[in-house]
């Protein structure tokens, strides 16, 4: 550890330097200001020991300056004018301790083992954070497509500001955790923790223990007190993955959390105060749950201020390739595969699919295909897939193609219109014509910037 030592007295000077080499730090002496700022350039050290009377400058100049050059680079500062002023205003420039002379060495020592223990703790964070953007940031949802543009635009503003709940709609495998992690790691919580649980996962009471907690002897099997995602993710972000299964008990306890941004331990009798952000998803049509009183309209009202939808991956074909040769590139380097490309064939039996399973089946059919190739390609051959594609015989016995052709997007915007019209603009039941949900209805309303017919029921196209 390399420590700077800026002071105008010798003797102070010599005496940090004996001491501190003695504990085994590398020590760079500077006499004034411009020998400290030649010192700065020359490389950044883990420590600055700081006087902040100097004969050519103040300490506290040197001090803006280290902080624009390292935010994380603790300073302590070491001065024989102390006072409450100049030790606040340092300390407020970002100083990691203040000490007077005559000061104690041996304190000294102890504030200085402390600042370089803290200083490697953040560089910890920050390497840990800068993995975890690496790995999750919003570049890692790939695609041209424009539906995908928009997610991107709109995970950029919904990391950016201070939104708290967050709703993110889709079919199962469209990649809602990869939109929840991603608003995350983009925003300024990335240093805090991202607690996800699937709501289906437990049941009730133990879903709730989970979320909130409980105090030792609230139940039968608590034999210790334990603290709760809220809790533990204090300044951070919640996934609520499949929120739709939630239990409409339980939706009472989250409503109340989210509108208080406080809540109670089971067993527990004192409020907890919380900062976090909630990110829900669901695959379910939440408003047919409203309408069979299995979700709480007032919960939906509060989760459903900023809504992400994820489109299923039959709707945005022009992805297909560009995410196969994503996965291809990644799983021929995990696995140590000279596999460089897939055939044409293989991309066409790849654009045939419907992809009931959507993002998460074209992945696991890249990979089973790229564990069992062994030529630098992926044939047709080596393409399994679940479910067959629709065939086109029955295509051609649903609708008959124009000797002409026809621009499909104007084919599937009649459909909805014509939809919409019969269902009197109630997109739940136009969906169910179309055999789609009430969320692949809305998509496509705004893709084709569809505005709800005359004749609409109550249900509007938001």
């Amino acid at each position: 550890m390399n420590i700077l030592v800026v002071d105008d007295e010798k003797l102070i000077r010599w005496s940090l330097r004996e001491r501190l080499v003695r504990d085994g730090y590398a020590v760079v002496e500077a006499e004034d200001g411009k020998s400290a700022m030649a010192a700065l350039e020359r490389g950044l050290p883990d420590l600055v020991l700081l006087d902040l009377r100097l004969p050519d400058t103040d300490g506290l100049s040197i001090l803006r300056e280290v902080q624009s050059r390292s935010p994380d680079l603790p300073v302590i500062i070491i001065t024989a004018y102390s006072s409450v002023d100049t030790a606040v205003e340092a300390m407020k420039l970002g100083a990691y301790d203040y000490v007077a002379k005559p000061f104690n060495m041996d304190e000294l020592a102890i504030s200085v083992k402390r600042a370089l223990e803290t200083s490697v703790l953040k560089r910890e964070v920050s390497d840990i954070v800068r993995e975890q953007k690496a790995r999750f940031g919003s570049h890692n949802l790939v695609g041209k497509s424009k539906a995908i543009q928009e997610i991107h635009e709109l995970i950029r503003k919904v990391s950016r500001s201070e939104a708290t709940t967050v709703l993110i709609r889709g079919e199962s495998g469209t990649g809602k955790d990869l939109i929840a992690k991603a608003i995350h790691y983009e925003s300024q919580r990335a240093d805090r923790p991202f607690m996800n649980i699937t709501c289906t996962a437990l049941q009730e009471t133990l879903l709730e223990s989970e979320l909130f907690g409980h105090e030792k002897g609230s139940f039968t099997d608590a034999k210790a007190q334990k603290k709760g995602l809220f809790e533990l993710a204090d300044g951070g972000t919640i996934f609520l993955d499949e929120i739709g299964d939630m239990s409409p008990g339980l939706q009472a306890k989250l409503l109340r959390a989210l509108e208080e941004k406080a809540f109670r331990r089971i067993g527990g009798t004192v409020d907890i105060r919380i900062n976090v952000r909630v990110i829900a998803a669901t695959n379910r049509d939440l408003e047919k749950q409203i309408e069979e009183k299995k979700f709480r309209e007032d919960l939906y009202y509060r989760i459903n201020i900023i809504t992400i939808y994820a489109p299923p991956l039959r709707d945005r074909r022009e992805d297909i390739p560009v995410l196969a040769d994503h996965f291809l590139r990644g799983f021929a380097r995990e696995f140590r595969k000279e596999i460089r490309a897939l055939a044409s064939d293989a991309q066409e039996k790849l654009q045939a699919h419907d992809w009931p399973g959507n993002v998460r089946e074209l992945r696991n059919a890249v990979e089973r295909a790229v564990l069992l190739g062994s030529g630098p390609g992926i044939g047709v051959d080596d393409i399994s897939l679940g479910r067959p594609s629709v065939s086109t015989d029955r295509l051609k016995r649903l609708f008959a193609l124009p000797p002409k052709g026809v621009h499909f997007d104007t084919l599937e915007k009649d459909l909805v219109l014509q939809a919409l019209e019969r269902a009197g603009g109630n997109q739940t039941k136009a969906g169910e014509l179309l055999g789609m949900t009430r969320d692949q209805i809305h998509y496509r309303m705004e893709k084709y910037g569809i505005v709800k017919p005359s004749n609409a029921g109550k249900e509007t196209a938001g």
